[in-house]
């Protein structure tokens, strides 16, 4: 059975820094593209960071540009989202996705595989 697990969100000061980490389990992630996508109360799924299953092609939501990074660690099946200057904008639950094309994807439709996502909230 397929899982994926995040952690490390929190309550933090805006201004601070915050690394989340998508774990799996019953997959091998290596062989997927994989996602973070962020949803704040009474507002839809958005898109966060994707990345190939290699590592090397990724893309970044505009409203985090130049704040956030994904990478991975296939030898651990890990995933990151490195997030600095957080925003009180920046709280939502945070989810990881897993899709199993290779190739990034914007879409979560495009993803076949969720985590129950991380609480990520910044106060002002």
């Amino acid at each position: 059975q397929v899982q994926l697990v995040e952690s490390g969100g929190g309550l933090v000061q805006a201004g601070a820094s915050l690394r989340l980490s998508c774990v799996g389990s019953g997959v091998t992630l290596s062989r997927n593209a994989m996602g973070w996508f962020r949803q704040a109360p009474g507002k839809e799924r958005e898109f966060v960071a994707t990345i190939s299953w290699s590592g090397g092609v990724s893309y970044h939501a505009d409203s985090v540009k130049g704040r956030a990074t994904i990478s991975r660690d296939n030898a651990k099946n890990t995933v990151y989202l490195q997030m600095n200057s957080l925003k009180p904008e920046d709280t939502a639950v945070y989810y990881c996705a897993a899709r199993s094309g290779t190739t990034t994807s914007r879409v979560p439709e495009n993803y076949d595989y969720w985590g129950q996502g991380t609480q990520v909230t910044v106060s002002s």
